[in-house]
């Protein structure tokens, strides 16, 4: 399967009959576990949309399927250029700081200075974590993992956010300042795509899928 980034539907997201198998061992003990069975999902701009299910349901298969990190064996997606993915375990570098995290990412994604240092300054006010710009991340809390993980994300003000348990480990404020920071994302018309095993806040969400069987269900 191809990704295509020219969408034609005005979506930013559009995934239709997303099939997904892991295979384990070698012949003749060799074993296919089904974990996608077609799956659909799909967003327009300025939309908040849930992805919801049991441990193991496939949710962060599906996930990395939607960001092009994971093939799917079989289906269509069209996804905006405009993107950033947040995965369920930091993939962070233990030896660099914040900034330095930051400084790098923001040169994967093309950002001027200007426009790294609004952005930068604006994600640790938001997020609450300015203090430990210069802390590496070997010396972070888990909490403050995940706001720099988040952070990297949101650093280039994509058009789509693809969040996987993105406030695992926030303590109450910091999880309010959260859907504060996504209010006004979508605001400004992007769409976030969150992901978890459990959602308390459906009011917040234009549309919450349950992965059921390796098919999502609207609810």
């Amino acid at each position: 399967m191809s990704i295509d980034t020219a969408t034609r539907t005005g979506s930013v997201l559009a995934a239709s009959g997303i099939w997904k198998a892991y295979r384990r061992g070698v012949w003749p003990r060799r074993r296919t576990l089904q974990v996608l069975k077609g799956a659909d999902l799909s967003m327009a701009p300025g939309e908040i949309v849930g992805l919801v299910g049991e441990n193991g349901s496939g949710k962060s298969t599906l996930m990395k399927v939607l960001v092009g990190d994971l093939a799917a064996d079989s289906g269509v997606l069209e996804r905006t250029e405009s993107f950033g993915y947040c995965p369920q375990v930091p993939v962070l570098y233990e030896r660099l700081t914040c900034d330095e995290h930051l400084d790098l990412f923001g040169a994967a994604y093309g950002l001027d200075a200007a426009d790294l240092a609004r952005s930068r300054a604006a994600l640790y006010e938001d997020l609450g974590f300015a203090r430990f710009a210069e802390m590496r991340v070997e010396e972070l809390s888990g909490g403050t993992r995940s706001k720099l993980n988040l952070a990297l994300a949101m650093l280039h003000d994509p058009a789509l956010l693809c969040l996987d348990e993105p406030y695992a480990g926030f303590d109450w404020d910091t999880y309010q300042k959260f859907w504060e920071l996504t209010a006004a994302r979508r605001a400004d018309g992007a769409s976030l795509l969150i992901i978890s095993h459990f959602i308390a806040d459906e009011e917040r969400f234009d549309r919450i899928y349950d992965l059921i069987d390796g098919g999502t269900v609207l609810r």
